[in-house]
């Protein structure tokens, strides 16, 4: 004779056992739909790589892309511009899961040009250490040796010296566009969210937000991403700010020594790095003057580049009015354009395109004098993709950057 306890504790058993039996069968159900969620994110992140990958090998030419068959996954994408460079937006989905990424790219740049100095005045010379990898289209073919200091004078080319023409090769009109009306959205700085406190944030498959900046002074905040920061007056960029990807466009923009980012800085009057500045890639410091004013791009000691230096629009008379100046102990790492007059003392790993150098130290001022640099086109690597300076006919597109 079965008795009554001994009956319900079997009830409990069997009941503890059918909730196990039922949470195994809930975490299998539960893991078995993780798992098709992972793939489908896989093969969701796959198709959107390949969809970039398909858009840089057809050259950037908008087509229709057809639907996976074997997955269903659909695929589309927009390129634009931002600044000078050029972003890919790809985006792959699939009934409610999207997958969207942006990316700046750009063509290879295959010109080996070391110095391109037009033919409008007297020959390059050259004092102390000077060392030129690439090619040099000059006034003349010899580089003269000139005697300003007690140093010894060590000059080493590897490239061909050819005779340059009167005029500097013609820049990409991108540049000059920049300076006209943008395709942007007027906002105001109160009416962008920010996604923590005093981060300004907007995504490149957003429209362009543009702000102007009121104060002169922009410090204690961050901005990343599709922005144009514009002002009528001086901006002056402070260390404790946080640029990236963003435009900023002045007369006069300063930054203060320090500062790190990414951007791109258009100014019609000049341009200033103090001390120990460094722009990551792919940033850009241009300057576009066509007036009869004085301009100047002013790079002070320890400050590094990777993108371009720029500044042009001025006619040939206009040339002394028109000025970069890099200081000792920095470096560029891509291509200096200056319609105007250069003064370098910082090494320059890429190309460097003047209508004529200048050096100048307490007392005296050398025409189309170089010294104590490096000029090497052999340390851009292949593989870096440059601002794209000239127009060109290349046909191979990389990514410059993922930037989302």
């Amino acid at each position: 004779m079965v008795k009554a306890h001994s009956l319900l504790y079997a009830i409990y058993i069997c009941l503890i056992v059918s909730i196990i039996c039922g949470a195994l069968l809930y975490f299998a159900n539960l893991y078995n739909q993780l798992n098709l969620y992972y793939n489908l994110q896989e093969e969701l992140y796959i198709q959107n790589q390949s969809l970039v990958n398909f858009v840089l090998g057809n050259k950037m030419v908008p087509v229709e892309i057809e639907k996976e068959q074997h997955s269903g996954i659909e695929g589309n994408f927009e390129t634009k511009p931002h600044g000078l460079l050029t972003i890919i937006l790809a985006k792959s989905y699939i009934a409610n899961d999207t997958v969207a990424s942006a990316h700046f790219v750009g063509a290879y740049n295959s010109n080996k040009t070391a110095i391109y100095l037009t033919n409008l005045s007297k020959s390059l010379s050259y004092s102390g250490r000077v060392k030129l990898v690439g090619n040099n289209q000059l006034p003349s073919t010899f580089i003269e040796t000139s005697y300003i200091n007690n140093a010894k004078n060590q000059l080493l080319v590897e490239g061909k010296n050819t005779v340059s023409e009167l005029q500097l090769p013609i820049i990409n009109p991108a540049f000059k566009e920049i300076f006209k009306k943008m395709k942007s959205e007027k906002a105001k700085l109160s009416d962008i969210e920010k996604p923590m406190d005093s981060l300004y944030y907007n995504s490149f498959f957003n429209e362009t937000k543009e702000i102007y900046v009121k104060n002169s002074t922009l410090g204690n905040i961050i901005f990343k991403g599709n922005f144009i920061l514009r002002s009528t007056d001086s901006i002056r960029i402070k260390k404790s700010s946080v640029l990236e990807d963003v435009i900023l466009i002045a007369p006069k923009i300063t930054f203060e020594e320090g500062f790190k980012g990414t951007v791109q800085a258009f100014a019609t009057l000049g341009i200033e790095l103090e001390k120990k500045v460094i722009l990551k890639y792919p940033s850009v410091v241009c300057v576009y003057n066509n007036s009869s004013e004085e301009s100047k791009i002013k790079i002070k000691k320890e400050c590094q580049i990777v993108g371009a230096i720029v500044l042009f629009g001025n006619s040939p008379e206009m040339i002394d009015k028109n000025t970069i100046e890099i200081e000792e102990d920095g470096l560029l790492f891509g291509d200096l354009y200056c319609s105007g007059k250069v003064m370098l003392k910082s090494n320059v790993y890429g190309s460097v395109y003047t209508n004529r150098f200048f050096l100048k130290n307490s007392s005296t001022t050398y025409d189309n004098m170089i010294s104590d640099i490096e000029i090497n086109t052999e340390k851009r690597h292949n593989y870096f993709i440059s601002i794209p300076m000239f127009k060109s006919q290349e046909t191979t597109y990389n990514v410059i950057k993922k930037v989302l």
